[in-house]
């Protein structure tokens, strides 16, 4: 939960990530994006990426927790295509932290078994089967900063590069050089 201090310093200690790195968070619904970012393009955009393995980047807003990602002022946003993290994130009520399960900088997980390692740090894993199948399942989600009103930046080509860059262009978007 991105809210909480203590827990956001935990998951930075368990995956051995550089606290200059910033996480990305996951919510439920589109709506729940404008609680936590400033917006800056239409929701009819967002719902044609989201659910799914992009994150798109917004400046965040004064709701969100001052001492997570205190470095930047941005924030990535992801809903998952995965209906039970949407589920528990809109049970929390709060954003939950969203990275892979792995050491930082190692090969993202698609298993529960392939992050055996972490197990012993974390109070519960959940086994939601296999995530993915190929070898793009393991590049991680597109990231696109958008906080550029009229303009979108690719940060990570990820999974979903060029269905996301064909949607930034059909609203007329675009790329910031």
């Amino acid at each position: 939960m991105v809210q909480s201090f203590e827990a956001v310093q935990d998951l930075y200690t368990i995956k051995s990530r550089n606290p200059h790195k910033p996480i990305a968070i996951c919510v439920s619904r589109i709506e729940d994006i404008q609680k936590w970012a400033e917006v800056t393009v239409p929701n009819t955009l967002l719902n044609d990426l989201l659910p799914g393995p992009v994150t798109v980047v917004f400046h965040r807003n004064a709701a969100l927790n001052p001492d997570f990602n205190s470095t930047t002022s941005l924030i990535g946003l992801r809903i998952p295509n995965h209906q039970f993290i949407c589920q528990l994130a809109d049970r929390v009520g709060s954003p939950l932290a969203l990275t892979s399960a792995n050491i930082s900088s190692e090969q993202s997980s698609l298993s529960v078994n392939e992050f055996e390692v972490l197990w012993p740090k974390l109070d519960l894993v959940f086994d939601g089967g296999v995530i993915g199948e190929t070898k793009a399942s393991r590049l991680g989600s597109t990231v696109v900063n958008l906080s550029n009103q009229g303009y979108y930046k690719i940060i990570r080509n990820g999974s979903a590069y060029e269905d996301t860059v064909n949607t930034l262009q059909k609203y007329g978007l675009k790329e910031e050089r």
